[in-house]
């Protein structure tokens, strides 16, 4: 999406290696997802706020693709779950 240009990382994605860059939050809300269940951090959003929604894959309903599209589904499940809570 040439484009489109460039937006700045979110500041929870941000490395924060010196105090003011703690201080302006950098790194704060940042969930690791291993340490989360299912390995997944629900809800998270690694792109841009004004980032559009893309879908960037879509499986078949064939073979390995049925379940991986199975294991997506899920995880979407877990997003709007997370979603609601908020």
């Amino acid at each position: 999406m040439a484009e489109d240009g460039s937006r700045p990382v979110p500041v929870h994605l941000r490395n924060a290696p010196t105090k003011l860059m703690k201080e302006l939050g950098f790194g704060r809300d940042y969930r690791y997802a291993h340490d989360e269940a299912d390995a997944y951090a629900a809800g998270e959003n690694y792109f841009p706020e004004d980032m559009p929604a893309v879908k960037w894959y879509e499986p078949t309903d064939r073979g390995l693709e049925a379940k991986i599209a199975e294991k997506l589904a899920y995880l979407r499940g877990l997003d709007r779950s997370e979603k609601s809570k908020k």
